[in-house]
C-alpha cells in the first residue's frame, strides 16, 4: 500500500512539473496524445478541473477536444459562460499514465490537492 501511495505522489509531482499549454485558436487543431492520462485545466492560472481518460481510442486528445468544443459535462455545467476554451484565459497540462488504476488514483489525489473546494473542503 505504501508503495502505491508513493507512486501516486511521484506521478502528481511529475504532473505539476509539466508545462502548461494554451488551447488552440479555431483554425488550429488540438494535437496532444492518443495515449491515456490525467490532465488539469486552468482558468487564469486557477485550477478549475482535474480529469482523466477512461477508455476512448483517442485518449487525451479526444478528452481535451471535448472540453475545448464544449461537449463535456464540465464545460456545460460549470463554465456556462465559456462554451469554448479559447485564448490565454484557459490552459491545460497533462501526464501520460498507462494503468487505469494509476490514472484513477492520480486523478483523485490531484483533485484533493488542487481542487479541495470540489470536495467541500474549502474554507
Amino acid at each position: 500500500m505504501e508503495c502505491e501511495i508513493s507512486k501516486v505522489r511521484n506521478l502528481f509531482a511529475k504532473l505539476c512539473q509539466e508545462p502548461k499549454h494554451l488551447f488552440p485558436e479555431l483554425e488550429r487543431k488540438l494535437q496532444v496524445s492518443k495515449e491515456h492520462g490525467v490532465y488539469v485545466l486552468y482558468r487564469n492560472d486557477d485550477v478549475v478541473h482535474v480529469g482523466r481518460t477512461l477508455r476512448g481510442k483517442e485518449g487525451l486528445n479526444q478528452r481535451l477536444k471535448n472540453h475545448l468544443y464544449g461537449s463535456s459535462s464540465f464545460v456545460k455545467n460549470f463554465l456556462k459562460d465559456k462554451a469554448l476554451l479559447r485564448g490565454e484565459e484557459f490552459q491545460y497540462q497533462y501526464i501520460l499514465v498507462e494503468s487505469p488504476r494509476d490514472r484513477a488514483l492520480l486523478e483523485s489525489y490531484a483533485i484533493g490537492s488542487l481542487c479541495p473546494e470540489h470536495l467541500g473542503l474549502s474554507e
